[in-house]
């Protein structure tokens, strides 16, 4: 990740404009006892990150926006092929106790569900906590009696950011979502192949690994 680590000085701007907004570049530089020219390139990193703004005539102001665009431009960079992973896909046949076991096994919180190779469906920990608390035999019902099928699905691709990944899975309340390649077969058809997932988990390390190259 490229990071900007802010001057003394720059810092020392920063909170000098956040207290006497709006404040021209002369009274900055008779503040801090140096010539404008000095002060120069400060400003233009400054304003070209957009922790600042410069108004004409006016002066200089704190953009509220201004210090988390750096992290913003580097985030929206980042897409869903950069941090997704394999999902765990099942067949429409698989039995739902095969099912559970699979979501444990690989301790995922959805198991995306496959039809002669295409995406029909996803199941997660709530339905299938559903199911098992009721009096159906799970290991006769197959999976694609319980599951959400398509197009009721949230979906993502690759070229879509990692951020607009995690404000879907929050907006619509899930753990996971598929990541996917549309196809149109011979016949016209418009179908959908599971290329990888992106879920909470895959937010939640991306945020980590930012964090730890800060």
């Amino acid at each position: 990740m490229i990071y900007i680590k802010l001057t003394k000085r720059q810092e020392e701007i920063i909170e000098l404009v956040k207290k006497n907004q709006p404040i021209t570049s002369e009274q900055i530089a008779q503040i801090l006892k140096v010539t404008r020219a000095a002060l120069r390139p400060d400003l233009a990193i400054l304003t070209m990150t957009g922790i600042l703004e410069a108004r004409p005539k006016v002066g200089y102001l704190y953009s509220k926006k201004g210090s988390n665009n750096i992290i913003y431009d580097y985030i929206k960079e980042i897409t869903v092929a950069d941090i997704k992973t394999k999902p765990v896909i099942v067949t429409e046949d698989t039995m739902v106790y095969d099912a559970i076991l699979q979501l444990f096994l690989n301790d995922v919180g959805t198991i995306f569900v496959v039809n002669n190779g295409y995406l029909t469906g996803a199941v997660s920990r709530k339905d299938f906590l559903k199911i098992a608390i009721g009096n159906t035999d799970v290991h006769k019902v197959p999976i694609g009696v319980i599951m959400t099928r398509m197009p009721n699905i949230i979906t993502v691709t690759d070229e879509d950011t990692a951020y607009e990944a995690a404000k879907k899975i929050i907006e619509h309340e899930v753990d996971s979502l598929p990541v996917i390649e549309k196809i149109v077969t011979d016949e016209g058809k418009e179908v959908f192949r599971i290329t990888g997932k992106v879920s909470k988990t895959n937010i939640t390390k991306l945020f980590v690994k930012l964090g730890s190259n800060s």
